[in-house]
């Protein structure tokens, strides 16, 4: 564990008052219960830090999309604050090398777990709201989140490409995409399966995983890329777009 905490406060852009907070919220609790007197663990800062994050996230969203409707807010707030969010602040933080753990949860890879990262990041978030108020938890949300807030048409397209494909083609093409299986390999225990996505009889994506899901998921998010980067001229032109794609 590192102990220079200012230079976590400079990645944050958040001084703390009181200092103990922030150990507090870097405190496993595999570390507390190893020592003769247990100091607090984070437990209860991540769970403070999970309100304040949803709060954050919603006011910034609200105040960025003021046309937006609510079930797309939903799933942008949604996406910010789960799991896979929180692990990629901490990782960019570099949260990993100042998390406080037991013995055991050292040895067994705990400093790289994800569920380790994310609750030490909500732990943080709370031990800022604390230490400095409501708008000061926010600043830090909002600045340890803006490249996905900067595209969130993207940050909704790598949590579930497939629902995002489908209301791009059936906005640009009025269409619906299909999913094919193309060939399926390897052995019966650890099958390959190739899946391509069609729009209007034309593929868009193809990609191989060990499982048809995993595949279709791949498969879409690799058409995504290249409808998104691909201009239009006019909406009239739905039937040629695809053709024009290769």
């Amino acid at each position: 564990m590192s102990d220079d905490l200012a230079e976590l406060e400079k990645a944050l852009g958040y001084q703390f008052h009181d200092r103990a907070l922030l150990t507090c919220a870097l405190t496993h609790p595999s570390y507390a219960a190893e020592q003769e007197q247990p100091p607090p663990d984070n437990q209860r800062l991540e769970f403070l830090g999970d309100a304040v994050l949803q709060l954050a996230m919603s006011a910034a969203l609200f105040a960025q999309f003021p046309d937006m409707d609510e079930g797309k807010l939903t799933k942008i707030r949604s996406a910010l604050a789960n799991e896979r969010a929180l692990v990629e602040r901490a990782r960019v933080l570099e949260l990993s090398t100042y998390v406080r753990l037991g013995k055991g949860e050292e040895r067994t890879g705990g400093r790289a777990r994800r569920s380790v990262l994310a609750d030490a990041m909500e732990a943080v978030l709370g031990a800022v709201f604390l230490d400095g108020g409501f708008d000061a938890a926010r600043a830090v949300c909002v600045r340890t989140a803006a490249a996905a807030l900067a595209d969130v048409d993207r940050l909704l397209a790598a949590e579930n490409p497939k629902g995002a494909l489908q209301e791009l083609t059936q906005e640009r093409y009025q269409s619906t995409p299909t999913y094919e299986v193309l060939e399926v390999s390897g052995p019966e225990h650890r099958p390959r399966f190739n899946v391509r996505v069609v729009i209007d009889g034309e593929e868009v994506g193809a990609a191989t995983a060990g499982s048809r899901k995993n595949a279709e998921k791949r498969a879409a998010q690799r058409a995504l890329e290249r409808l998104q980067t691909h201009a239009f001229k006019n909406e009239n032109e739905l039937e040629a777009a695809p053709h024009a794609l290769e």
